[in-house]
């Protein structure tokens, strides 16, 4: 009866032999292509450096009115921009400026990177089922797969720093707006689409004309949860070299320091609800307007 009290696992040395193959098979690969997939990067890297440099470089309170006419431009809200401009000058006040515009600049970079990838993945999925029969569940994994696991294969392929980090932001991050992208484009009425086809639109013209401002509101919901999900990947990949607050973080949780860590966790908050409240209203503005256009 020691069957129904111990599961009946494979041998120990077969699955020893099965892990290290498949270890020393992944080593190889990293050795052999992670160079050229550093190189492919390059350019991203490049965007990074400098967006980082000119946040840290520009005057304060140049980035505070960028963000607060950002904020009024998205929203056209005085409480969201009074929100958005005390939240920053909190943030500098207690010396974390630096660390947020880096923390800022690479969840940009991410999110600008996601948008790039997912964006037309999710509008490829739109337009067949089976292809969204078999991206859906590499999308179901990649949003339960624990976080820190993705930390594993970029370290292994490209090392610690700042490029590895991104590519382990993006991975993480980009599911939902492919998701709502494909979603959204899917919900467009069916009766838009034919009044389209009698109009002798093309399928190009259909997607840009109809299907992608019908499917805005939706897609800007994709882009709000990639924005959040990359700034909580970004304070995890502390750990591979991404430096900002999450860095600050890792730091007070090794040394116990109990105001560092709380003070750069709520900066972290704070950067959240800033981005959250501009493109959740943005997303309602664009909704109202759609939603107004269609009545018409």
């Amino acid at each position: 009866m020691s069957w129904l009290t111990e599961f009946p696992a494979m041998d120990p040395d077969t699955l020893r032999e099965l892990k290290k193959a498949i270890d020393s098979g992944f080593l190889q690969f990293s050795r052999t292509y992670g160079d050229a997939i550093e190189y492919a990067f390059e350019p991203v890297k490049f965007l990074l450096i400098h967006s980082e440099r000119l946040l840290i470089e520009t005057p304060w309170p140049i980035i505070v009115l960028a963000i607060a006419a950002i904020a009024w431009l998205a929203s056209r809200s005085v409480k969201i921009v009074a929100g958005a401009v005390i939240t920053l000058l909190l943030i500098g006040y207690f010396d974390m400026w630096e660390d947020t515009m880096k923390t800022v600049s690479m969840t940009f970079v991410c999110t600008l990177l996601s948008i790039v990838v997912g964006i037309p993945i999710g509008v490829a999925m739109s337009r067949s089922n089976r292809l969204q029969s078999l991206v859906t569940p590499i999308l179901d994994v990649m949003q339960t797969m624990p976080s820190f696991v993705y930390l594993i294969p970029v370290v292994m392929l490209l090392g610690i720093g700042k490029v590895p980090g991104l590519l382990a932001v993006v991975i993480y991050a980009i599911p939902p707006i492919i998701r709502l992208t494909n979603l959204g484009i899917r919900l467009v009425d069916k009766d838009l689409l034919e009044a389209a086809d009698a109009f002798g639109s093309s399928k190009w013209q259909k997607l840009r004309d109809v299907q992608m401002p019908l499917a805005l509101p939706t897609i800007m919901a994709g882009i709000n949860q990639t924005i959040m999900m990359a700034l909580a990947m970004v304070v995890i990949a502390s750990m591979i070299g991404v430096q900002g607050l999450g860095q600050q973080v890792l730091k007070s949780i090794s040394n116990q320091y109990f105001t560092l860590g709380v003070f750069n966790g709520l900066a972290i908050v704070g950067i959240a609800i800033i981005f959250d409240r501009i493109s959740q209203a943005y997303g309602r503005r664009m909704q109202k307007y759609q939603e107004a256009v269609h009545g018409l």
